[in-house]
């Protein structure tokens, strides 16, 4: 698919960075729009994924945003109904997503989580594919899927319990609560949090030093580790997908993004 592996993608939405430790940091950059996922960011997200896999420059990679924010989730706006080609258009977007959470079962690399600030939906529920997960102090962490009448994704219907607990999980997917980093590290969801100064850099001299293990080694403990999980999470994934499809086009979902991009037009009006 690429034809120079070792050849950093230009995303639009997406900035890579690439150092010579071998280390690929990999960061939402939309940070006027709080790194919301639009369906570019997606496919931004699929290509660099593909190409972190592939190339052989890449020993570890790290996942974090550029701002204020780590993501705030999927920009969410009304479809144009009156587009012919909207349904190929939404089975186009959602075959993205699906990949997107495909490509992170089945990442070969060590993968580390870096939550700079606040993160939102799928921004959350794919954390749990990170081998390690480190955040600031002031990170949140939502799924607001209740709230837009959407359902579990990203393989959090059944890693959230697993990780969390049963009861953390269902007050996170069932009632959206918004959990702190604090709460998210008791509940063993954070590796560790670390001071918000120099953040970035803390994580990168943590990568930097796992680079220095040997990549095949570290290739083969991670399939040790997830190996008995891949086909189990990749049909999970095929099945929340299939449920979000149904639940995004079911009205009282399009109702509730309406409502959401309602006021989010009245609260920009009144800044």
């Amino acid at each position: 698919m690429f034809s120079e592996m070792t050849a950093v993608p230009k995303l639009e939405t997406i900035e890579i960075t690439l150092f010579p430790s071998g280390v690929a940091e990999i960061a939402f950059n939309r940070p006027q729009r709080y790194n919301a996922l639009s369906p570019q960011a997606y496919r931004d997200w699929l290509t660099a994924f593909q190409w972190a896999a592939q190339c052989d420059d890449v020993k570890v990679t790290v996942l974090t945003g550029r701002g204020k924010y780590y993501t705030s989730g999927q920009q969410l706006e009304m479809p144009n109904f009156d587009d012919d080609d909207l349904p190929a258009e939404m089975e186009r977007r959602r075959n993205t997503t699906k990949n997107v959470v495909s490509e992170m079962i089945r990442f070969p690399k060590v993968l580390i989580g870096a939550v700079n600030g606040p993160a939102i939906g799928f921004g959350t529920t794919t954390l749990a594919l990170c081998d390690v997960v480190y955040a600031v102090p002031d990170a949140t962490f939502n799924t607001p899927f209740m709230k837009l009448a959407f359902c579990a994704e990203g393989c959090s219907s059944v890693l959230f319990p697993r990780i969390m607990g049963s009861a953390k999980a269902n007050e996170m997917l069932l009632l959206g609560k918004v959990f702190t980093a604090e709460e998210m590290e008791s509940c063993n969801f954070l590796t560790r949090i670390l001071p918000k100064e120099n953040f970035r850099e803390q994580v990168l001299a943590i990568a930097e030093e796992t680079a220095k293990f040997s990549v095949e080694a570290m290739k083969v403990t991670k399939g040790l580790v997830r190996g008995n999980d891949i086909e189990f999470l990749e049909n999970v994934n095929k099945v929340e997908m299939e449920a979000l499809a149904e639940r995004m086009a079911s009205p009282d979902s399009l109702e509730s993004i309406l409502r959401f991009v309602e006021e989010s037009k009245k609260k920009k009006s009144k800044l």
